[in-house]
């Protein structure tokens, strides 16, 4: 099994589209290994951070958790339900997979173990992410065009950034910020 969980993590990194091809790789254990992977992100994501911010590490992994579900609602209804192919037909639970796995190669984040490493490596992995989860919404959408996959992913992306943008505002009235002067 845990032979099973590297070959899908390494297949991820290597942005190989046959991953989400193969029903075998949305079997029972899918679920976990997609979950464990984005635990794993939010970890290495909080290490790679802690080389210039202390960042709380378990704290990282539950928010890795929810950034999974949310990206994944978002490429659902917008790849599914507004915008989909003749041949579109994916379930929720199959999204929900294929985008933690896309995540695999935020798990080298593990590897910025320096200030200096820290940006290239982030950002690094992040574009990776991000041509991760093109390639599997395309392939597990049944999308013809690569451009149409990085619509749904983009849009999703700026719905994200959008909504955190006005969550972050809207907690800005709550800061004890002092206005003396």
């Amino acid at each position: 099994m845990f032979g099973e969980f590297l070959n899908i993590i390494v297949r991820s990194i290597k942005l190989d589209k046959s991953l989400y091809k193969d029903n075998k790789n949305f079997g029972e254990a899918a679920i976990y290994f997609a979950g464990l992977i984005m635990i794993l992100d939010g970890i290495a994501g909080a290490v790679a951070a802690n080389t210039i911010i202390k960042t709380a590490v378990a704290m990282s992994g539950l928010t890795a958790i929810l950034t999974w579900v949310v990206w994944s609602i978002f490429i659902f209804v917008v790849g599914v339900k507004l915008f989909p192919d003749k041949e579109t037909n994916a379930p929720f639970k199959k999204i929900l997979i294929g985008v933690g796995y896309a995540h695999a190669p935020g798990i080298l984040r593990f590897f910025a173990v320096t200030p200096d490493l820290m940006i290239p490596i982030i950002f690094l992995t992040q574009f990776w992410i991000f041509a991760g989860l093109i390639i599997s919404t395309k392939q597990i959408l049944n999308l013809k065009s690569n451009f149409k996959s990085f619509g749904i992913v983009f849009l999703s992306f700026l719905i994200i950034v959008f909504l955190s943008i006005t969550f972050v505002m809207s907690q800005m009235d709550t800061l004890p910020i002092n206005y003396t002067t």
